[in-house]
């Protein structure tokens, strides 16, 4: 079993977040920057089906900056047996098209019977990657799965929908994502924080995936603005004199929350 994990650097969730309002891009200088919670979740997911069946070899996977290479080598100290980097200055504010489409490539270079992905990152939040990758791979897709179970050929799971949950499965090879339910991943150890020196780390260009960023017929999206987000403003505050139902609901008619 060839497990290969989608993860991505991200500023810290904790951190003061902004966009460069010049560039639309994430400002990276304004924080510091990790391995996306919601990627070392999904690696855990392969970690711990590894942990259980010799022989399965786990890969992470990143289209990142050059200066990510480290935060990508704490998937290699977590446990993953092998990492791909994807850098190249023409992907520097890739949209989800333009990286799925990278994405893609770099996974039939390396080869793969299960994808595991978060469901969205804390950053961009598209919550479309896993989907438009599988679609581009041709290859079954199960989403947003709040539990996993891997078999040999096969991957099951449980997504919640409206009233309830659905349980899914496919057959492999397939891409899944996760959610937030699955359990916190484990921290890097000294053994495998040295070890990670030494397991295999591959970096790609465009050029070697064979993708042109810049293609006229591929579908890219285009910003027309950013702006600062707005300050927050107080809000409007009822006092009930005998008619606050009256003045909640001319309120919300108003907003057309109603």
């Amino acid at each position: 079993m060839k497990i290969v994990v989608l993860v991505k650097e991200v500023p810290d969730t904790y951190g003061d977040r902004k966009l460069n309002l010049e560039t639309g891009l994430a400002d990276r200088a304004a924080s510091e920057t990790v391995l996306d919670e919601i990627g070392e979740r999904s690696l855990e997911v392969a970690l711990s089906y590894a942990d259980a069946h010799e022989g399965t070899e786990v890969v992470v996977l990143s289209m990142a900056p050059e200066s990510a290479q480290a935060t990508v080598r704490k998937g290699l100290a977590m446990g993953a047996s092998a990492a791909v980097q994807v850098v190249d200055d023409a992907l520097l504010g890739a949209d989800l098209g333009l990286t799925a489409e990278v994405l893609a490539a770099a996974l039939r270079r390396t080869g793969f019977d299960l994808v595991i992905a978060g469901n969205q990152s804390t950053d961009g939040t598209g919550g479309a990657l896993p989907a438009m990758v599988a679609e581009l791979l041709d290859v079954p897709q199960a989403t947003s799965l709040s539990s996993v179970e891997i078999s040999e050929g096969a991957i099951a799971g449980v997504r919640a929908i409206d009233g309830g949950v659905a349980r899914v499965s496919a057959e492999l090879p397939a891409v899944i994502s996760i959610t937030e339910a699955l359990p916190d991943a484990r921290f890097p150890n000294f053994k495998g924080i040295m070890a990670a020196k030494k397991k295999p780390f591959e970096t790609l260009s465009l050029a070697d995936l064979g993708v042109n960023a810049d293609d006229p017929a591929a579908a890219r999206s285009i910003m027309l603005a950013v702006a600062e987000k707005p300050p927050r403003v107080a809000g409007i505050k009822i006092t009930d004199e005998g008619d606050a139902g009256e003045k909640l609901a001319a309120f919300l008619i108003e907003n057309r929350l109603a």
